[in-house]
């Protein structure tokens, strides 16, 4: 068995392995007509189930035949143009060669005797990221899982910076179309029920400052703590971005530690066209950003920002065996000291790739693309009287439903709209996203393929109008 183990004397090995599954990867992704083949989960299951796991195959090639049957036949492609749902987007390819070469080096980026050169490059990206930002010199950050760790971070910080009150007392101030992950993260944190309090949002779905003044006063005026205000920088349902400029200016009266949460927008750090729109996250305490969403990386590539460098002690545990507090004493970087986690890959080497072969344009080109396509799908929408759109998109993020002119029940819209949701996705045709709006069920298209046309979405609406309408012409049949 020691033959496959990865060290000089199986390069060769591993090179011919390597090689053969790349083949069989690229040949699929040339092959794929749709984004899903439509497969249900009964239907899947059972082949994954009759697999014995303790009868080895023994052969790459016969590994990769059943690893087609199982997983690259059925898989859900998010290059192809009219994959539409969520917020994952198609990789570049310099990216992917990082994480090829990550994975088989495997440094862990916990201490500097296990990583190196890698502790250095995550560095120098947190820098860069930070200098996108616009944070000083005393900036700092550290490469994370995803967003939902950002976040629980960046909250972890601004808790142990506001420890003066009981814990009972910190209040965190957030939108209604905010994250989920600051609901989670209030509770992990130890705070009570009512400690995230949620701010109305204007028509755009921003939040309202006003409303957000309104709270923080009333929360000194009953002897609480505003420990934190979460402000995002493209919400996950909408893209919108909240007005992070006149929050900053709340949370330097208020004292309240300002993050922004940028998991999406944060593609607007290397647009050519609408950095604007981020105007005020320099005023941060701590920034989220999500490089596996808008930068085109692969999952997991995220970071946590903070302006003071500083704060991040509060995640520090010092352990004899890994990273003794003389290390610190001797300047050697151990990035476990700003890390929740312990052993972590080297993700940071997936962007590193990325800026090296591509550059900060080039990612901000592609980005600017998909927000461009987002405005040319809204036009759409406005324009056909088949459908409701939310708002004008901030980011690459539409929401509407289709709104059949004979039908005027809103359950009934409401079940045919997730009738052709499912459809769709049963068709294997294109995928779609779907949320609620003041309690009705809406569909969404979260547009980050640049590869994706106007055509593309005006051929995904006509199936959407087509299923909808198929299903309350049935509708009307069962009831006759």
């Amino acid at each position: 068995m020691r033959s496959h183990l990865l060290n000089d004397t199986t390069a060769e090995h591993y090179r011919r392995s390597v090689t053969e599954g790349v083949e069989r990867v690229a040949a699929q992704l040339a092959a794929t007509e749709r984004p899903f083949t439509g497969i249900t989960v009964d239907a899947l299951a059972p082949r994954i189930e009759r697999i014995d796991l303790d009868r080895p195959l023994h052969d790459t090639a016969a590994v990769l035949d059943e690893l087609e049957e199982v997983y690259l036949r059925d898989a859900v492609y998010f290059h192809h143009p009219r994959y539409l749902a969520h917020l994952n987007c198609p990789v570049v390819i310099p990216a992917v060669l990082g994480e090829a070469v990550l994975s088989a080096v495997n440094s862990s980026l916990d201490t500097w005797d296990q990583s190196a050169g890698g502790t250095l490059i995550e560095q120098r990206l947190i820098d860069w990221t930070a200098g996108r930002i616009g944070f000083g010199p005393a900036a700092d950050g550290v490469f994370t899982s995803g967003g939902t760790q950002s976040n629980l971070q960046a909250l972890l910080l601004a808790r142990e910076e506001a420890k003066r009150a009981s814990l009972a007392d910190l209040r965190v101030f957030a939108s209604e179309a905010s994250h989920f992950s600051v609901q989670k993260s209030a509770k992990l944190l130890g705070l009570g029920q009512d400690a995230v309090v949620c701010v109305p949002v204007d028509r755009d779905k921003r939040m309202r400052t006003v409303a957000l003044a309104r709270e923080l006063e009333r929360c000194r005026q009953d002897g609480l703590v505003p420990m934190a205000v979460v402000a995002t920088a493209g919400t996950t349902d909408f893209g919108s971005i909240d007005p992070l400029p006149e929050i900053a200016e709340l949370c330097a009266r208020y004292g309240a530690w300002m993050h922004v949460d940028a998991a999406y927008g944060c593609g607007l750090l290397v647009s050519l066209k609408h950095r604007d729109r981020l105007d005020g996250v320099e005023r941060a305490d701590s920034v989220t950003v999500d490089y596996h969403k808008s930068f085109f990386q692969p999952v997991s590539s995220s970071a946590v920002l903070v302006r003071d460098g500083a704060t991040l002690r509060h995640a520090t545990y010092h352990a004899d065996y890994l990273n003794p507090r003389r290390m610190a004493r001797e300047r050697i970087p151990n990035q476990v000291d700003k890390s929740l986690q312990t052993t972590r890959r080297f993700d940071a080497l997936k962007l590193w790739m990325t800026l090296r072969t591509m550059g900060a344009d080039g990612i901000g080109q592609l980005f600017d693309e998909v927000c461009d396509l987002a405005r040319q799908g809204w036009e759409l929408l406005a324009a056909d009287p088949r459908f409701d759109v939310v708002v004008e998109p901030a980011l690459s993020t539409l929401v509407f439903r289709c709104v059949p002119a004979a039908v005027t029940d809103p359950a009934e819209i409401d079940r045919a709209n997730l009738h052709a949701r499912k459809a769709l996705f049963a068709s294997g045709d294109a995928v779609v996203a779907g949320t609620k709006v003041d309690g009705r069920h809406y569909l969404k298209f979260t547009l980050l393929n640049p590869e994706t046309r106007p055509s593309d979405i005006a051929a995904v609406l006509d199936l959407i109008a087509g299923h909808a309408e198929q299903y309350l012409g049935e509708s009307l049949d069962r009831a006759s």
